[in-house]
């Protein structure tokens, strides 16, 4: 399969990706991208959320790092308070 295709950009600024690179890398509808832009090149890169056994290590990485910090429950409480009086 080829690793290089070709496309257009629509007068709305839409790209196709080729079917062929959308079958390679699983690519469906409705997924999301970062788009990066630089002189003349433009990366997408299809981003997705944890699956639930990342998620639970990210959640225990994070919780750790509280533990270490010396961060109590209350202090997150106060933390989102003074964030949501901020409006």
């Amino acid at each position: 399969m080829p690793n290089l295709s070709t496309t257009k950009m629509s007068s709305k600024g839409q790209v196709v990706i080729p079917e062929e690179i959308r079958k390679r890398l699983n690519l469906h509808s409705g997924m999301q991208f970062v788009v990066v832009g630089e002189d003349n090149v433009v990366i997408l890169k299809a981003i997705a959320p944890p699956s639930i056994s990342e998620f639970d290590a990210i959640i225990a990485k994070a919780r750790s790092q509280a533990k270490s910090a010396g961060l109590k429950k209350s202090d997150i409480n106060k933390a989102v308070t003074r964030a949501r009086n901020r409006k």
